[in-house]
């Protein structure tokens, strides 16, 4: 059973390496600048924004797959990519 390794890992900081994750893989990015409706430039300068980070972390919750494939990636257990949604959703 993988531990909990996000204790003391902030909503934004699990927000923003998932986003490094998302932009590793084009058709990601792609999808992820369409559903958001940002241009690579307006994610660049409003990246440390909370609504920003929301956003990646809606993407994710939106496609299970790429929720699980991410949180392995991180090496980060659902409940932590979860609880950070809910955190930056309040």
């Amino acid at each position: 059973m993988k531990q909990d390794n996000s204790i003391g890992e902030d909503a934004a900081t699990i927000a923003l390496r998932a986003l490094v994750w998302v932009l590793h893989d084009a058709p990601r990015t792609d999808r992820l600048l369409a559903l958001t409706g940002l241009t690579g430039e307006q994610l660049r300068q409003r990246i440390t924004e909370p609504a920003i980070h929301l956003a990646v972390l809606d993407y994710l919750m939106g496609y299970e797959p790429d929720l699980v494939a991410c949180a392995q990636s991180l090496d980060l257990p659902l409940t932590a990519m979860v609880r950070a949604h809910t955190s930056l959703s309040s």
